[in-house]
């Protein structure tokens, strides 16, 4: 007799209030030490959750303390509500272990989503076969179906529970590779990039360990992937010799910080900021929100400006060509002006007015000044260029249209010739 047939029969004795307080008691203890530590807890907490219960502490101590009065009540009488809320408080655990941690690493993620409500029928499932008694019967049926790999078979079983395995040391290394970063890479390193290749470097590391460890426990010869290993080096060493060159060109770049994020660059005449840098490309943004990805390798083998690597500030240059009657001095006085009623433009060092030519039309000026912030130069562009209009205009000074001559061909074969603007 099954736990919830044993249920159905006690559903009218005295025994069975008991029992439900008992596993009400269980909840509310459990409820009250997670509402107690987790006062001051982070809303991303994979212990706690944002609202206590949805955290992975309260299943786990739910379910230890109902498992402890099952087998402190279990020698004295039936008890087939706390037999059934173990395989429920059991689920419970693995479902927000798993949705705690997909949300932390994963946040925007929709293949984690469906990932989590993939293993969410599967873990209720498997806890109603639990309830009903008729999970020994299907593991036993699993056992059963074989499948052969060459000279060796490997029963259903042995391959679910592989995958299970796997999943969950997967899950395991994405929180402690997250709570490292969190926790400690946060803390001891300040510079972001670097603290990217860390958390990437100690990520790759665990999932490598840890996939190893679920092969040898569900009992898979690690000396047959040295096989495979030889495999994978010919293949990086011919097919994917640029993918391989992509993704240790990424660990190169945050090793060395020749490229950080938020650093201002250009590629292939491509101005942006960088975004991102992943192990394979590197996504820059430009200032009209359009984005350019560029393979790692590329940042490490071609020419590269960096306009934030060693110095946050840019020369912007503005033309200005005036009438061959105006004041020099004048013209030089209000371009500089001009120049400093602009926010972005730095007062250190200061603007600087050079005449760079006796040009066909008038005289030529260059202004000279600097931003800040390489992102500032388009607003400061603008605001300068309307202040040398505004100030010119109001000094009285002559901005010349393009002079042209034009000739003209009379009939009797004369050229006529005048002036035109």
């Amino acid at each position: 007799m099954n736990a919830l047939e044993l249920l159905i029969r006690d559903a009218g004795h005295g025994a069975l209030a008991w029992e439900a307080a008992v596993l009400l008691g269980c909840l509310a203890v459990a409820w009250g030490i997670c509402w107690l530590s987790g006062r001051k807890a982070p809303a991303d907490s994979v212990w706690f959750g944002r609202a206590t219960v949805d955290g992975v502490l309260f299943p786990v101590l739910a379910l230890a303390l109902t498992y402890s009065a099952r087998l402190a009540l279990g020698s004295f009488r039936e008890v087939p509500l706390l037999r059934i809320a173990v395989p429920v408080l059991v689920a419970l655990a693995g479902i927000r272990l798993l949705a705690r941690v997909f949300t932390v690493v994963f946040p925007r993620s929709a293949l984690a989503r469906v990932a989590e409500r993939l293993f969410s029928w599967l873990a209720w499932i498997a806890a109603v076969l639990w309830i009903l008694g008729l999970l020994p019967a299907v593991l036993e049926e699993m056992e059963a179906i074989q499948f052969a790999f060459g000279k060796s078979e490997i029963s259903l079983l042995s391959i679910v529970q592989g995958v299970l395995s796997s999943g969950l040391v997967m899950v395991l290394v994405l929180w402690i590779s997250a709570a490292v970063e969190r926790k400690v890479l946060r803390d001891a390193v300040s510079d972001l990039s670097l603290r990217k290749v860390a958390g990437n470097a100690i990520r790759a590391v665990l999932l490598l360990v840890g996939f190893l460890f679920a092969l040898s426990a569900v009992g898979v010869d690690l000396t047959a992937l040295s096989v495979l290993g030889g495999a994978l080096g010919v293949g990086l060493g011919f097919g994917l010799q640029k993918l391989a060159s992509n993704y240790v060109s990424g660990f190169v770049i945050l090793a060395e910080r020749s490229l950080r994020i938020g650093d201002t660059v250009r590629v292939d005449n491509f101005e942006g900021v960088v975004a991102d840098i992943k192990t394979r490309y590197t996504l820059i943004r430009a200032g009209n929100g359009r984005e350019s990805i560029v393979p790692n390798e590329k940042l490490i083998t071609e020419r590269i400006e960096n306009l934030s690597l060693a110095d946050t500030r840019v020369l912007v240059t503005l033309d200005v060509a005036v009438g061959y009657d105006s004041d020099t001095d004048l013209v030089q006085r209000e371009l500089t002006a001009a120049a400093l009623d602009s926010v972005d433009a730095l007062k250190e060092p200061p603007p600087a007015v050079r005449l760079m030519r006796l040009g066909a039309d008038g005289l030529e000026f260059q202004l000279l000044f600097w931003v800040n912030n390489p992102n500032a130069q388009v607003p400061a562009r603008s605001d300068v260029n309307l202040a040398v209009l505004r100030r010119l205009r109001a000094a009285g000074i002559d901005i010349p249209y393009p002079q042209r001559v034009v000739h003209v061909v009379g009939t009797g074969g004369r050229e006529l010739t005048s002036p035109g603007g």
